[in-house]
C-alpha cells in the first residue's frame, strides 16, 4: 500500500530556489493540487510574504493541502554551496532537508543550487546503510520508450561498488517511474565484447554478473544501443553521465530548432508541416526534458529531487507528481532491503554510512 496523506508522506518544496522564482513554484504547486494523480499534501517552503499573497492569487489561502513553512534566506545559483550551507541556515533549501530530516517531509523537490542540494542532502541525511555514495538519475527518450541514466552527474570519480549500487538504485527508480517490473540494466562502456573497456568498466560487469538475482543484468552496453530499446537502466560513473545526458539535452534542441528552421523554407514544406503537425506535436512531447520533470539524488536516507534551475511550471509540476509516487512506493524501504542482499552477493564490504566526498564547486548536473 502507499503512504497515505500525512506528515510523512508530504512533498517539501524549496519555493526560493531556480531562476524563475517562487511564482512559477506556486503556479506550479497550484497544478499539482488540481491533478488527481497527486496523493500527498505540500510544504511550500520560503518567504511567506511573498508566498502568500501568490497563494490567494492561485486560490490555495484556505487550502488544507497546502501549508507554507517559513524561512528568510536563499541559497543563489552563485553561491558556493558549502559555504552557503553554513552560512545561510535558514535557507529554503536547508529547511527544506530538515523537513524530511524531521520526519515531517517524505520528500524535497527543489530546482535551487545543485552543488549545495547534493551536499545538503548528503550531510543531513546521510546516506541509506550500504549505500556509498548517492547518484544522480535522469530520465532519458529512446525507442519505444524511456531509460534511466545513471549517474548523471554526482561522482564524477566512481568505483566498481558505486556502480554496482547505481543499478539497483537505477532498477528501483525505473520501477517506480517508468513502470517497468523488471527493468534491463546495461553497464555504458566502449563495446559489448567481454573484457573491453577500462578497469572500472571491467570489475563492474564482473560485479554485476554476481548479482543477477536481484538485477537484471543485460551486458556492457555501447553507445549505439543507448537509444535502442535495448535496456530500461544505463549504468555509468558521474562523468560520462553528464556528457551524455547534456549531449542529448543539447541534440534534443538542435534537432528541433533545425526541424522547424527547414519546415518555414518554402511554402510547400511549410504546408507539409501543417499536414503533419500531429506528428511532430508527439515528439515534441517525447524530447521535452520537462516530461519528469527533475533528477532524484538516489541513495540517501531521504527522497531528494532536482529539477532544472529553469524549471517552469509545468516541469517542476511533474517534479512534484514524481516525488510524491516515490514516497507511495516506499522507495528507501525497498531500496535499504535490497542493498544488504546485494552487498552479499558481490561480497564486498561497504563502511557504514559512508558519504561521497562534498563538492567545493556546484556540480556539473
Amino acid at each position: 500500500m502507499g503512504t497515505p496523506t500525512g506528515s510523512i508522506g508530504r512533498i517539501a518544496i524549496d519555493a526560493m530556489g531556480g531562476d524563475l522564482g517562487p511564482a512559477e513554484v506556486v503556479a506550479a504547486a497550484s497544478l499539482a493540487l488540481a491533478d488527481s494523480a497527486l496523493v500527498n499534501d505540500l510544504i511550500l517552503v520560503g518567504k511567506p510574504e511573498l508566498l502568500e499573497p501568490l497563494l490567494k492569487t492561485h486560490g490555495l489561502s484556505h487550502s488544507k493541502r497546502v501549508t507554507i513553512h517559513a524561512a528568510s534566506e536563499v541559497i543563489t545559483m552563485e553561491d558556493k554551496p558549502i559555504q552557503a550551507l553554513r552560512r545561510k541556515k535558514d535557507s529554503s533549501m536547508a529547511r527544506a532537508i530538515e523537513l524530511i530530516k524531521t520526519g515531517d517531509a517524505g520528500a524535497v523537490v527543489s530546482c535551487g543550487n545543485t552543488g549545495a542540494l547534493m551536499a545538503g542532502g548528503t550531510l543531513r541525511l546521510r546516506t541509506i546503510e550500504g549505500i556509498a555514495r548517492p547518484a544522480l538519475a535522469a530520465i532519458i527518450p529512446r525507442a519505444n520508450g524511456y531509460f534511466i541514466l545513471i549517474d548523471a552527474g554526482a561522482n564524477p570519480e566512481a568505483e566498481p561498488i558505486h556502480l554496482a549500487h547505481n543499478a539497483l538504485l537505477g532498477s528501483h527508480y525505473a520501477r517506480v517511474i517508468l513502470g517497468v517490473a523488471n527493468p534491463r540494466v546495461g553497464l555504458l562502456t566502449v563495446g559489448t565484447e567481454e573484457g573491453k573497456g577500462n578497469a572500472l568498466s571491467k570489475e563492474t560487469h564482473e560485479l554485476l554478473k554476481r548479482s543477477s538475482s536481484l538485477i537484471n543484468y543485460v551486458g556492457p552496453t555501447e553507445g549505439f544501443q543507448v537509444f535502442t530499446d535495448h535496456c530500461d537502466v544505463a549504468v555509468c560513473d558521474g562523468f560520462v553521465g553528464n556528457l551524455l545526458l547534456k549531449s542529448w539535452e543539447s541534440l534534443a534542441k538542435f534537432i528541433t530548432g533545425s526541424l522547424k528552421q527547414e519546415l518555414k523554407a518554402n511554402p510547400l514544406r511549410i504546408g507539409g508541416a501543417i499536414l503533419a503537425n500531429g506528428a511532430f506535436t508527439a515528439l515534441k512531447a517525447k524530447i521535452n526534458p520537462e516530461r519528469y520533470g527533475g533528477a532524484p539524488l538516489l541513495g540517501l536516507r531521504g527522497n531528494v529531487l532536482k529539477a532544472h534551475g529553469s524549471s517552469n511550471r509545468r516541469a517542476l509540476h511533474a517534479a512534484i507528481l514524481a516525488a510524491d509516487k516515490v514516497v507511495r512506493a516506499d522507495f528507501l524501504g525497498k531500496v535499504a532491503h535490497d542493498t544488504a542482499q546485494l552487498n552479499a552477493l558481490i561480497a564486498t564490504r561497504v563502511p557504514d554510512n559512508a558519504t561521497a566526498p562534498l563538492p567545493a564547486e556546484e556540480p556539473a548536473a
